[in-house]
């Protein structure tokens, strides 16, 4: 994706959050933004809520300050360095992420496991809650 089609996908958005005429809600499934600066200091706009993002390969992207509240991001390649620090985000998303930290197998995951709210959060993820993935429980 050029920065010049994100950005007209992204002023779209814009103008559909804020209820304007002509305005849609951004569809990025699939998108390939490696790279790509979706930061708010990078953009006026850098609310991404309720944008799907399924699929799309985030990795390397900048998302500092990005708003992702009810965002679909399932499926989505998450940035793990500072770029994705300090984003907004929902319960759902933050299910997601925490849940996937849990799921990982590593001594310290078995310390926070033990964290009643942790794991009840975790299994808030709508991919548990549906049964697809099982449930986080406790560390054995």
């Amino acid at each position: 994706m050029t920065p010049e089609e994100l950005k007209r996908i992204l002023n779209l958005h814009k103008k559909w959050l804020d209820n304007e005429e002509g305005g849609e809600c951004a569809d990025l499934s699939s998108a390939n933004l490696r790279h790509a600066n979706l930061s708010c200091a990078n953009l006026s706009c850098a609310n991404l809520s309720c944008a799907d993002l399924r699929s799309a390969n985030l990795r390397s992207a900048n998302l500092s300050c990005a708003d992702l509240r009810s965002a679909d991001l399932d499926f989505a390649a998450w940035p793990l360095w500072c770029g994705s620090l300090d984003v907004t985000a929902d319960d759902r998303l933050l299910a997601q992420l925490i849940y996937h930290l849990l799921a990982v197998n590593a001594p310290a995951t078995k310390t926070l496991r033990a964290i009643p709210e942790l794991r009840e959060l975790a299994n808030s993820f709508h991919r548990a809650v549906s049964g697809e993935c099982p449930a986080i429980g406790n560390p054995e």
